[in-house]
């Protein structure tokens, strides 16, 4: 009886898998022995392999859907990283942001409630106005976008809820995905310097950038460990857009004369970014053992990334 108690694998299902954080967390769930994977996401499956987990579509805005499928997959645990992040397009399709970032917050806390699911939901350093960050955990939201109200609106609901919750709270994620759908800072800059183009890059404000290997591994530290709080997951290196840059051109040995200095008002953007965020990490660190990656050692693993791409274009 005891084997069998020891070989029962806990499954956990994730919302938004087709996203960059989504598909970082199926590559290493599904190298977990002990895990049983759901991946759930509006429409059709978009990873390029369906081995070691079941797929299921699922709507985070459609109530019904949402408490049929978990209530049929039964997940001891959820990792929600389904959202609206395009922080300029929540301020102009507000309801739209709103039924996806905190509504769905909802509707998956009433499924959580059902069946005793441990809950853990990512969120941002928007919820803050960066005027004092790096942030630890205790610090006091105060959004400046209709993107980081819709953000800190979903951690209070998480909060005030009687489910057993954890937060995942990640600054500027970075990473390549498989359809690619979505630049980063490292693949523009390099674009753009082997193209020969001339950019401008922002130098007062402050970020410690995410992996997004790194942002999946916190999550499922929290979620081994069903650890309950909010936790810092992010990168441990505080730098400028501008500095990243300049990091990314020595990496790949480009031509740093074409980085100009700008500063963001001459960026003309509908929603208001904070200007210093970044994170404190000691709780991550202490209490789950995070360990992420530097920034360069970051470019590093894109580096790494790209190369199988090019084999497959020639």
């Amino acid at each position: 009886m005891n084997t069998q108690h020891r070989m029962e694998k806990r499954r956990i299902l994730i919302t938004g898998s087709n996203g960059l954080l989504g598909q970082k967390l199926v590559d290493l769930l599904t190298r977990q022995p002990d895990t049983d994977l759901i991946a759930t996401a509006r429409g059709t499956n978009r990873l390029p392999y369906t081995d070691g987990y079941t797929y299921r579509a699922m709507d985070i805005t459609n109530r019904q859907q949402v408490l049929e499928v978990i209530a049929e997959t039964r997940p001891q645990v959820i990792i929600h990283t389904a959202a609206m992040t395009n922080v300029d397009q929540c301020e102009s399709e507000k309801d739209n942001c709103w039924a996806q970032n905190v509504q769905a917050v909802e509707y998956l806390i009433e499924a959580c409630r059902a069946s005793d699911i441990f809950l853990v939901h990512v969120s941002t350093d928007f919820i803050f106005d960066g005027a004092a960050g790096p942030y630890d955990e205790e610090a006091e939201a105060n959004p400046i976008s209709f993107y980081g109200w819709s953000k800190y609106a979903a951690e209070k609901v998480v909060i005030h809820s009687d489910i057993r919750w954890a937060i995942a709270r990640t600054v500027l994620v970075y990473g390549i995905a498989h359809d690619m759908s979505r630049s980063n800072i490292i693949l523009w800059v390099k674009k753009s310097l082997e193209d020969g183009k001339a950019i401008k890059v922002v130098t007062d404000q402050w970020r410690s950038p995410t992996l997004a290997e790194d942002l999946a591994m916190g999550c499922w530290l929290i979620a081994d460990k069903e650890a309950k709080g909010i936790f810092n997951i992010s990168g441990k290196d505080f730098l400028t857009p501008y500095e990243m840059a300049i990091m990314t051109a020595d990496y790949f040995g480009l031509d740093k004369s074409l980085i100009a200095q700008a500063d963001a008002s001459t960026f003309t953007q509908p929603a208001r970014r904070p200007p210093r965020t970044g994170f404190v990490l000691d709780k991550a660190v202490s209490v789950l053992g995070y360990a992420p990656h530097s920034f360069e050692e970051g470019i590093a693993v894109l580096a790494g990334q790209l190369k199988p791409v090019r084999t497959n274009e020639r």
